[in-house]
């Protein structure tokens, strides 16, 4: 056979090669990328030897058969897994945005905005996976178990036909397997009202979070934009640095999407003991520039003006499908659809954490969740529905939770747990302190729980209770003398049978 019919069969191979890597989806190995991987061996076939050279050069990424764009938290989560089924080593590449090893992202606006004295959390703490209780994977552990990691270089392009990908530095990457984990990015107010201004912040990364602390450290007026997660931790933590803080938000209260009124009032009136101010109900018309062209004030829709010298917005987050929208998106929830397995429409590709709309088994609906504690357990689902024999649909129980004014100093830490769903009647049992819970009750069944400063115990209650959803009497509920009477009553439901 000449050298030309050589390089014909073997581009053929090839080409049957990628497209069976492709319809199976769920195939844990690409039978190209091993070669790809891999300085070819010299051989007596000469054109075709130097054309699989030469292909092999063009790509940027020596680990192939498996690629995880993002490096966040479900990127850490998911390299781990990976680790577990040794599958790992010289498969597995990673393409991040950011100059660090994935690491816990709710630290950057809990314990990472204390001050100096107050013991604020730094890298390497907080990498991944000591959220967990994990072993801290940083960039060190991911050179020791050979996973390629690739920074500061965000994935630009995809062709699904080829499975490449291109970065933003111009490098090409193959993939076999591909894991989209982008996350989400923060909402930005628009350069005409001033959202760019010098003192304005926002936080998605540690970057964000050096650059809000070097304003802090000369900062005397504190405007914070939003009244949810973001808004709540921030305020927390500037208390800490003694500044003038206000909280703007249109809402009526606090977390509107999951507080009741009554239990945001006590959350409002302990920020307002620790001098922090709210501004309910209000809109922003636009944020001024001084002459330095710093931010120095906020004009508000009532023709008022609040003064600042910082301000951070904190008005939730937009899912980064970047370049992804090819894959699949969701119309109603945003992000990139999947199935149980995080499986998107296009075999052997798929979305996890923030960025996936998923079907929420549990309530029989599709949602999109923004949390850590579906980062991990997303990532962990997928890539294991990858390699191994694992059918299982992911079924999540919603769970959210919020640490505040946990410096050193403090005159009270806070610590709440939310498990299930806030549908139904609402019942509020306690005086937040010592402590407080609300039980969502909806046609006679326990559908969702938030505790404040509960004990081990009595967390480890909750998801029980959530994800029974036993029949629970509101009025003994109700008339409960205090939180421990109240998670007694709804404990003894989970083992009431029921009738016939």
């Amino acid at each position: 056979m000449s050298p030309a019919a050589r390089f014909s069969s073997l581009r053929a191979m090839a080409s049957l090669s990628s497209g069976a890597s492709l319809g199976r989806g769920l195939s844990p190995r690409c039978p190209e990328a091993p070669a790809l991987g891999r300085a070819p061996r010299r051989s007596s076939i000469g054109l075709g030897s130097f054309r699989r050279s030469y292909v092999a050069a063009a790509f940027a990424n020596e680990n192939r058969e498996f690629v995880i764009v993002g490096g966040g938290n479900a990127a850490g989560y998911a390299a781990r897994t990976f680790v577990e089924h040794g599958m790992a080593d010289g498969r597995l590449c990673i393409v991040s945005k950011e100059a660090h090893a994935p690491y816990e992202r709710p630290a950057l606006t809990k314990g990472y905005l204390f001050p100096l004295d107050k013991k604020p959390a730094r890298l390497p703490g907080f990498h991944t996976c000591v959220g967990s209780g994990g072993e801290r994977q940083n960039p060190e552990w991911y050179k020791e178990k050979g996973i390629e990691m690739l920074y500061e270089d965000p994935v630009t392009s995809i062709d699904i036909d080829k499975q490449t990908l291109t970065t933003d530095s111009g490098k090409l990457l193959k993939y076999g397997s591909l894991i989209i984990a982008t996350g989400c990015t923060a909402s930005r107010f628009p350069e005409k009202i001033g959202g760019n201004l010098t003192g304005v912040h926002y936080i998605r990364d540690v970057v964000d979070a050096n650059s809000l602390i070097s304003s802090w450290e000369k900062a005397k007026k504190l405007v914070v934009v939003g009244g949810g997660y973001i808004g709540m931790e921030v305020a927390a933590a500037a208390v800490a640095w003694k500044l003038d803080t206000t909280i703007i938000f249109p809402e009526n209260h606090l977390l509107q999407r999951l507080f009741t009124p009554s239990l945001a009032q006590r959350y409002e009136q302990f920020y307002q003991d620790n001098g922090v101010k709210f501004k309910k109900g209000a809109s922003i018309k636009h944020l001024e520039a001084g002459s330095d062209g710093r931010v120095c004030s906020v004009k508000l829709e009532d023709g008022s003006t609040i003064e600042a010298d910082t301000v951070v917005i904190g008005i939730g987050a937009k899912p980064a499908v970047g370049p992804f929208e090819r894959v699949g998106l969701n119309t109603s929830v945003g992000g990139i659809q999947v199935d149980g397995q995080f499986r998107t429409k296009i075999p052997g590709i798929f979305a996890i954490g923030d960025v996936a709309a998923f079907p929420l088994k549990m309530y029989d609906r599709i949602a999109r969740v923004e949390h850590v504690d579906h980062a991990r357990r997303s990532a962990q689902h997928c890539a294991k529905s990858i390699l191994s024999a694992q059918t299982d649909t992911y079924d999540y129980l919603p769970y959210f939770y919020s640490r505040v004014f946990e410096y050193e100093g403090s005159p009270r830490k806070l610590w709440w747990q939310f498990f299930g769903d806030n549908v139904g009647e609402a019942v509020e049992v306690g005086s937040f302190d010592p402590k407080i819970a609300t039980f969502w009750v909806d046609s006679g069944k326990l559908k969702g729980v938030l505790l404040e400063s509960g004990n081990p115990e009595e967390f480890q209650l909750l998801p029980k209770l959530a994800r029974s959803q036993p029949t629970v009497d509101t009025t003994k509920l109700w008339n409960a003398s205090s939180v421990e009477e109240a998670l007694e009553i709804a404990q003894k439901s989970l083992t009431v049978e029921p009738a016939a």
